[in-house]
């Protein structure tokens, strides 16, 4: 820091000369006017990073040789590079919304200060450089990390849910497939074992078959699950409460704007990582699909605190949690364009142009470092990766969109269910034991769930069986078609189905039932749990039972004018696992509303080019019927359920209003303010006391009522907290100044210096005037991502409207409870 002094004379309209205080050109500058003669010192900060000037003594001529000296002190906040000279200035507390517009200028403000200094010196160059790259270093970073957790998670709950069957005992370290492998013997998905992998029962002595087998087999099935399953509750209750759930309608609300401490933390990803292989293994309906996007976000948080320009820049952070949410998508679904697009539709709130670049780069390294890892072993990043070559007929469109009218339905009544779960839940006494009844719902789910073989395996292999084309090789109960192969390479012709079918297709009914029932309960219990899986298998098994239904018919009637093209042949021109995709889209559309980024995960699924068609009638299918039985996906609907400030963007306001009717205080009640330069710090303190609001106006006076300018609470409390520490002689009485202009009355002797707070006021607040209609103003909040807005008229401060003043309501006029909005 250099200090340059220079005296200079200053004459005041009766005469006198007086003495002034003044800094740079972004630091306040304080006047001191009194009746004698006062030197002046003018100091420039050459130094962004000052923290605050420790004290500048001042001595007052009388003009007959006395002189009244005092010392007076000032708080400066200079917002640069190096960051807030007050620690936790321009922070937020928890649970509280950002203000986007303030964010975005603090990075203006300190891009404009690199680019001025580029050319001081080389090393100025190289931070401006590292500055202009560190985003794309920063989503390279969560891009790797994120392949690489994914993959650790693919093959441990790929190992974990193969032991409640049995182990290798050659390899332990090995699943049932790998096991299989080594022996060079092909699995089905029914027996699933082979010479080398021995299960349960015959570990402990028995045979493969028979009633004691079963019996052991059933047994150990359980006990692994409960083991798991509290494992996974425990290290959630214990270690990371967030970790729980899904994820995703929290990093909806974050990227709102919205702060959860400790939501993205390390803690948070380490047991939301492990707890999400137990869950899996455990066999409770859910998936990992979903939790991904909730781990890669936490990756994305963690390490953007690397690089200042993202980790203490709320606004910009949110880049960084948008792309790390694409990649979460992409090594979910092995998906990187589906990621992009699912981060741009569902889940965030500001995208621009760079942050899109950015999301495609991160999906992209987090997509081919999974590729590379391969935990599948069939160089995919999914266990439920298909390929489909047989065109679609015209007429299977009415099948497809009537298997979105059912995805819609079946998505309505699992919405519905699953909200009227967890409401009681939160009310009753059932959610002060969350960990008995995770236990409760993993032991009921595997009693129900063995019997049945397709409830038995894991979701995601019933969902690459329900997918896969019947071949020579096929040996499950689906694929049980009266066929006469006589060569291996000939294309397969449509055939009568057999009895095994008819049986595997009730038993998929009850699989249907059991896993919707299983998934309304499981989906909120407190261990890690996602409802991608879910929702696509539910989706699954019912367009495999229509695409059956449709072969049949073709092979019944293939004469009629709907087969004569085609089907005439005997050809295979139904495919019902085309479907069970088509079916699972529809599903999973109902229950997220998700429509374009649907399509596109679900076309780099299975590759295929040609059913683009079938996929989207079926995805905005069930969108309108979903949007027809219930105005919110499943993700807003429990960001309600939780009271979460979440102003979407994709409603509309529709009803007439104005801003005074939803402004607080209402007409002809108190509001409360802050003067600029009336108030001492004894009246600051004391107002902060009786209200709990989180900013205050700043006004001229109370009388004029005229705005200066807003201050945030939590600024002010630390900056009066800092005066304390680094003021000598700070009282009650000192007058607090919210202007660089001086007290009109002189100071007396023994007079406590003020304290200047105008760095902490934000001079051009958002206003509005009171005859604004609400329209406009809720259109403010979305598009500029507000935190309040002042109302004033003819200049005169009215009242205040905040977000979550505008959520309640719009939940009032919604007939809803406007209490429900817990956060602000």
């Amino acid at each position: 820091m250099s200090v340059r002094e220079n005296g200079r004379t200053m004459n005041s309209a009766n005469g006198n000369q007086h003495r002034g205080f003044s800094m740079s050109s972004d630091d306040d500058m304080i006047d001191i006017t009194t009746t004698g003669t006062v030197t002046e010192r003018s100091i420039h900060y050459d130094d962004p990073g000052t923290s605050h000037l420790p004290g500048v003594t001042y001595c007052m001529g009388d003009g007959e040789g006395e002189s009244l000296c005092y010392q007076r002190t000032s708080i400066l906040q200079h917002v640069a590079a190096d960051g807030d000279e007050i620690p936790g200035i321009g922070q937020y507390e928890d649970f509280h919304t950002i203000d986007w517009q303030r964010d975005i200028a603090r990075d203006r403000m300190r891009h404009r200060y690199i680019v001025k200094r580029r050319q001081n010196s080389l090393f100025d160059l190289v931070k401006g450089a590292h500055d202009a790259w560190s985003g794309w270093v920063c989503v390279l970073l969560v891009g790797l990390t994120t392949g690489v957790v994914a993959g650790v998670i693919d093959i441990g709950a790929s190992w974990m849910s193969d032991l409640k069957y049995g182990i290798c005992p050659s390899r332990f370290w090995f699943n049932r497939e790998q096991c299989c492998w080594s022996s060079n013997e092909t699995t089905s998905f029914e027996t699933g074992n082979c010479s080398d992998w021995l299960t349960w029962s015959e570990v402990l002595g028995q045979s493969r078959t028979g009633a004691g087998a079963y019996i052991i087999s059933y047994l150990m099935y359980i006990a692994w699950a409960l083991l798991f399953a509290s494992l996974a509750a425990s290290l959630v209750r214990m270690f990371a409460p967030y970790a729980c759930g899904s994820g995703i309608p929290e990093i909806k609300t974050i990227l709102s704007g919205f702060i959860i401490r400790g939501y993205l933390g390390k803690w948070t990803l380490i047991i939301k990582s492990v707890g999400i292989m137990l869950s899996v293994s455990a066999g409770l309906s859910l998936g990992k699909e979903g939790p991904m996007v909730h781990i890669a976000c936490c990756i994305g948080n963690i390490l953007s605190y690397l690089f200042p320009k993202y980790g203490r820049n709320e606004a910009k952070k949110r880049e960084i949690l948008s792309a790390a949410a694409a990649a979460g998508v992409s090594v979910a679904f092995g998906a990187p364009i589906g990621g992009v697009l699912f981060s741009l539709e569902e889940v965030s709130y500001y995208f621009p142009l760079k942050t899109l670049w950015r999301s495609f780069f991160c999906a992209l390294v987090a997509a081919f470092v999974l590729h590379s890892i391969n935990p599948f072993g069939n160089e995919h990043s999914v266990l439920f990766f298909v390929e489909y070559n047989n065109p679609w007929i015209f007429f299977e469109l009415v099948p497809f969109v009537g298997l979105g009218i059912i995805g819609g339905v079946i998505a309505a009544i699992f919405i519905r269910a699953n909200l009227y779960w967890c409401k009681y839940r939160k009310t009753s006494k059932l959610g002060q034991y969350p960990v008995t009844e995770v236990l409760i719902v993993t032991a009921v789910t595997a009693v129900l769930a063995y019997p049945n073989p397709y409830t038995r395996m894991s979701t995601s292999e019933l969902i690459y069986l329900l997918f896969r084309k019947c071949g020579v090789t096929n040996t499950d109960d689906l694929c049980d078609y009266n066929r006469n192969f006589t060569d291996v390479k000939s294309a397969v012709d449509l055939a009568s189905a057999g009895p095994k079918v008819y049986r595997a297709m009730w038993l998929l009914v009850l699989a249907l039932i059991f896993k919707l029932l299983a998934t309304v309960f499981t989906f909120g219990i407190k261990v890690p749990c996602g409802l991608f899986i879910p929702s696509l298998c539910l989706g699954a098994i019912v367009g495999r039972i229509v695409g059956i239904g449709m072969e049949q018919l073709a092979f019944n009637y293939p004469h009629i004018w709907v087969f004569s093209g085609e089907c005439s042949t005997m050809k295979d021109c139904i495919t019902p696992g085309l479907y069970a995709m088509v079916g699972a889209a529809a599903v999973l559309g109902g229950v997220t509303r998700m429509t374009v980024s649907l399509v596109v995960v679900m076309f780099e699924l299975t590759g295929g080019v040609r059913y683009i068609v079938p996929l989207m009638a079926a995805a905005m299918a069930s969108k309108w019927v979903g949007d027809a039985l219930g105005s919110h996906g499943v993700y807003d609907a429990h960001i309600n359920l939780n009271g979460y400030p979440f102003l979407d963007s994709k409603e509309e306001f529709a009803h007439t209003s104005l801003a005074a009717d939803v402004m607080q205080p209402k007409r002809n009640e108190t509001l409360s303010v802050l003067t600029q330069d009336s108030m001492t710090v004894e009246d600051v303190e004391t107002l902060m006391k009786e209200t709990e609001h989180n900013g205050f106006p700043v006004v001229v006076s109370r009388e004029s009522q005229y705005l200066v300018g807003f201050v945030l609470r939590r600024d002010l409390n630390l900056a009066l907290a800092q005066a304390r520490r680094a003021v000598e002689g700070l009282r009650p009485s000192s007058l607090v100044l919210f202007t660089s202009n001086s007290p009109q009355q002189p100071p007396q002797p023994g007079t406590p210096a003020p304290l200047l707070l105008k760095n902490i006021l934000d001079m051009a607040p958002i206003t509005i005037t009171d005859q604004t209609p609400m329209e406009t103003v809720v259109d403010m909040f979305r598009k500029l991502g507000l935190r309040q807005t002042l109302v004033t008229h003819n200049g005169r401060l009215l009242g205040v409207i905040t977000k979550k003043d505008v959520l309640r309501y719009v939940k009032q006029l919604d007939n809803e409870d406007p209490n429900s909005v817990l956060f602000n």
